[in-house]
């Protein structure tokens, strides 16, 4: 079977006293036979190649994972290949006006259900803004992530979501495609 990269981008590490170590995240990777492991800041964010599939490696790695963290790491990938699209569809771009700082991609497990996207139009966000995806929602948060309203979409949505910041996703598509 072919190698193909990948790029895991776990939930709720080294935040919330919740803490593992990039290099100890690295090597349970390649205890599950991945190669060229990479990862990208502190905030649970790796760049790997194995053969298999993003469902069999997202079950791999949640599994090792279990136990490694004071709580349950969650586990959202995508190929190369899918991360490469993410920064091409996004509509704030289009906007001169907006800060790229103030921009972040929420990275879904799967397409959210209608009754989802429902509740989410229905909420008032004030100056937070989103644009629905396949499996990302885009989001500019003009007053900053630190208390956005679009940042923890799990409960809404009704799935594991996790959010990484314009410069994260660009730089993840960078490594990725070395």
């Amino acid at each position: 079977m072919a190698s193909v990269t990948f790029i895991a981008l776990l939930r709720g590490i080294n935040v919330g006293g919740n803490t593992l170590k990039m290099d100890r995240l690295r090597s349970l990777c390649a205890d599950l036979g991945a190669k060229d492991v990479r990862t990208y800041l502190q905030s649970g964010n790796l760049v790997f190649a194995a053969a298999g599939s993003t469902e069999q490696w997202t079950k791999r790695l949640e599994k090792k994972l279990a136990g490694e963290s004071r709580l349950p790491v969650s586990v959202i990938i995508r190929t190369a290949e899918e991360l490469k699209s993410v920064p091409t569809r996004n509509p704030f771009l289009k906007d001169p006006k907006i800060e790229v700082a103030r921009l972040g991609v929420a990275f879904l497990q799967e397409a959210p259900a209608p009754k989802a996207v429902e509740s989410l139009r229905a909420m008032d966000l004030g100056s937070e803004r989103f644009h629905l995806g396949t499996r990302e929602i885009y989001l500019h948060c003009p007053d900053g992530f630190a208390n956005a309203k679009l940042y923890s979409l799990d409960k809404i949505l009704g799935q594991k979501t996790t959010v990484r910041n314009w410069n994260t996703v660009l730089q993840l598509c960078e490594m990725s495609a070395a």
